[in-house]
């Protein structure tokens, strides 16, 4: 062989070997890029197979507290339902004087300047202390005042239950 044909036999086995690195290489380089991809993919379904979980824990934390603000907002409706009953069957047993609403005298009180005595008569059957019996549109005054403070009670006790409720 000529040096010529060696040098071509020699550049030529340089150029087969320098491509089958390269290809080998290429075939390297694929396989770490696939895997990075692989593991990558991993690492973002589990990021977002945890945004979903805690997503769905505070829908479910959200939908607890408005279910307990539903139960309480029924139950201020119950009891204000009843109390509002209970006030005008009070009412309507006042007017018919079914019902007297009568107060407790001080005994010792002289500038009362009621005749009332002070001991029952043979008259009564009441043996307790002292007692007036209030006008019935007075008595049906005191009814309604006593009426806006049981509902305000009410709502102050609804608006405790709903803080309740929503509070964490």
């Amino acid at each position: 062989m000529t040096p010529g044909q060696i040098l071509a036999a020699v550049l030529l086995a340089m150029v087969i070997s320098g491509a089958g690195t390269w290809r080998v290489q290429d075939l390297r380089m694929g396989e770490k890029l696939a895997e990075q991809g692989l593991a990558h993919q991993k690492a973002l379904d589990a990021i977002t197979s945890e945004a979903w979980s805690q997503q769905n824990a505070e829908q479910d934390k959200r939908l607890a507290a408005e279910q307990r603000a539903t139960a309480a907002d029924q139950q201020h409706s119950m009891e204000h339902s009843n109390e509002k009953r209970k006030q005008v069957a009070l009412r309507d047993r006042l007017a018919t004087a079914d019902v007297r609403l009568s107060v407790l005298l001080d005994a010792t009180d002289s500038a009362s300047g009621c005749n009332v005595p002070a001991t029952p008569g043979a008259v009564g059957v009441v043996h307790a202390a002292r007692r007036a019996q209030l006008d019935p549109a007075h008595a049906q005054r005191i009814i309604g005042i006593t009426d806006a403070g049981d509902q305000g009670l009410i709502a102050l006790r609804a608006c405790q239950a709903y803080v309740r409720a929503i509070a964490p």
